[in-house]
C-alpha cells in the first residue's frame, strides 16, 4: 500500500538512503567554502527540498552571497563557524558551535567565516527551493547609489 499522493511510480513510493560516499560536489559553489549534496532532484528525484552539508577550511571565509528566494535553515555539525549579514546599518556577527542552528530568509546577503586556525566547520544546510540558489556578491553592503 502507498501512502495518500503517493505517484504510483515505484521511485516515489520508497524511502532513499544518500551514504556519506554519494555526496556530490556537483551543485551551485562559493568562493571560500565547499558545498556537497545529498538530497535534490538529481540525487533522489526531490521536487521542493534541497539538502546537503558545506565545508569551510580553517581560518577561511567564504565570499558574500544570498539564496535567492530560498529559506535556509542551518545546522553546526563541528567547528564554530561565524556567521555574518548585513543589517542595513553594520556588519552583525553570530558566533556558533556543534548543536546550533542558523535560519536564514530569503535573499539575505551573508558569509559564513571560520576563525579556527586549525579544524574544518562543517555544517548540514536545507533549502526550501530543490535547487541550491546561490548569488555571489562583491559585498554584504549594499552598493550606494552614484551621483550623476
Amino acid at each position: 500500500m502507498t501512502g495518500e499522493g503517493a505517484a504510483g511510480d515505484g521511485f516515489h513510493d520508497r524511502l532513499h538512503r544518500v551514504g556519506h560516499g554519494h555526496l556530490t560536489g556537483d551543485t551551485a559553489q562559493t568562493p571560500g567554502m565547499v558545498r556537497v549534496e545529498a538530497i535534490s532532484s538529481a540525487t533522489v528525484g526531490s521536487e521542493a527540498l534541497w539538502m546537503g552539508q558545506t565545508h569551510v577550511s580553517a581560518a577561511t571565509r567564504s565570499a558574500d552571497h544570498h539564496h535567492g528566494r530560498s529559506e535556509t535553515g542551518i545546522y553546526v555539525v563541528s567547528g564554530h563557524p561565524v556567521f555574518v549579514f548585513w543589517d542595513g546599518a553594520a556588519e552583525v556577527r553570530l558566533e556558533t558551535g556543534p548543536g546550533d542552528y542558523v535560519y536564514v530568509p530569503p535573499w539575505v546577503p551573508h558569509r559564513e567565516e571560520n576563525p579556527d586556525p586549525e579544524h574544518e566547520a562543517v555544517v548540514v544546510i536545507a533549502r526550501t527551493t530543490q535547487e541550491a540558489i546561490v548569488v555571489n556578491l562583491p559585498s554584504l553592503a549594499p552598493e550606494p547609489p552614484t551621483a550623476p
